[in-house]
């Protein structure tokens, strides 16, 4: 495969998320590009990721045999619903259930691929553990699992995850691994995966830094529209509005690129407080590059007018609406801090 040749897009066109681009089941060289749709309803998305990463997975009978239990384990499912349920609907923060579960799952299979590919050997693969279908098996378990400990609390959810993973890798892994030996050496590689995919602590593995990297790059306003829309207007959904499209190809200098498009150059505080660190603090850093631009055709605006309200910032929107958002400054934070934690009025005299 040539410099530049795409294995992964994820794009937003028109406000929905379009396509995801990889590698297509046919063996003819000429047939390598795989378009998935991405549209609504939601079930579509899923299954269209799902047939994606089964592709990439096809010559890997052990890690796809894993992705195939996973995707249909009932405890799995009702993880990623109530993770979804407390980021987005008690935090207004982005999907963290079972879209990103499938969206990063996907970017992981790509990276994993143009880093073997490349003649990269994994941390699990330099110790001895296992093979390249070891390390597909570690990444799609460890992307699609990264984000459960968030039904718990966003505090502390790396180490939630870890806990609530456990049980599902036995019951998907011990079929997979009857020596427990190398099946406890290989499932330490995707708890650690779990642990660090937020750089809290960062990872120490290869495998580790793929998941974090893969979960760094949905960030497009695919993932955005919804908190936004149920009222969470802030740099994080804003600025993930402002990103259209990004693509995970093979690079010039290093066997991974990823190019991010964006509609406003808001977008960039998505490239450099979320994508950027975790390529920058993992052990992905020596083969990663990584590209922002705007698109050619000038920037697209996402607030018209912001103005203050009592308490409130009243935002007008590109599509006419209105939201209104209360203003947190620090004084009116450590009131509610004492409130919450002293369980006192702060209005007494």
């Amino acid at each position: 495969m040539g410099a530049g040749e795409q294995k992964f897009r994820l794009q937003v066109e028109g406000g929905k998320v379009s396509d995801v681009a990889g590698r297509e089941d046919s063996a003819a060289p000429a047939a390598k590009s795989r378009v998935v749709e991405f549209t609504t309803p939601r079930s579509k998305l899923i299954e269209e990721a799902n047939q994606a990463i089964r592709s990439d997975l096809r010559d890997y009978p052990r890690a796809l045999a894993a992705y195939d239990a996973l995707r249909g384990d009932p405890e799995a499912l009702a993880h990623w619903d109530m993770a979804n349920y407390i980021t987005m609907r008690k935090l207004g923060y982005n999907d963290h259930g079972r879209v990103h579960a499938f969206i990063t799952g996907a970017a992981g299979m790509a990276i994993t691929e143009l880093l073997l590919e490349g003649g990269v050997k994994t941390d699990l693969m330099e110790s001895g553990v296992g093979d390249a279908d070891d390390v597909f098996l570690t990444v799609i378990l460890g992307t699609m699992l990264h984000d459960i400990g968030n039904q718990i609390h966003r505090v502390g959810h790396e180490a939630h995850g870890v806990a609530l993973a456990l049980p599902i890798l036995d019951r998907i892994m011990t079929p997979l691994y009857p020596d427990p030996f190398k099946r406890v050496k290989v499932r330490s590689f995707i708890l650690g995966a779990i642990n660090c995919h937020d750089l809290s602590p960062a990872p120490l593995t290869l495998e580790g830094g793929i998941v974090a990297v893969a979960d760094g790059t949905d960030i497009t306003k695919g993932r955005g529209r919804k908190a936004f829309s149920l009222g969470s207007v802030d740099i994080h959904s804003i600025s993930a509005l402002a990103v259209d499209q990004v693509v995970i190809e093979r690079g010039r200098d290093k066997p991974v690129l990823i190019s991010v498009t964006m509609n406003n150059s808001g977008g960039i505080f998505q490239v450099e407080e979320i994508l950027a660190p975790k390529v920058i603090r993992t052990p992905m850093r020596r083969f990663v590059e990584l590209r922002a631009t705007t698109r050619p055709e000038g920037e697209e605006q996402i607030l018209s007018r912001v103005r203050l309200d009592g308490d409130h910032f009243v935002m007008d929107l590109e599509g006419g609406e209105q939201v209104a958002v209360e203003v947190m400054d620090s004084q009116k934070q450590t009131q509610q801090a004492v409130v919450e934690n002293l369980g006192i009025g702060t209005d007494s005299r």
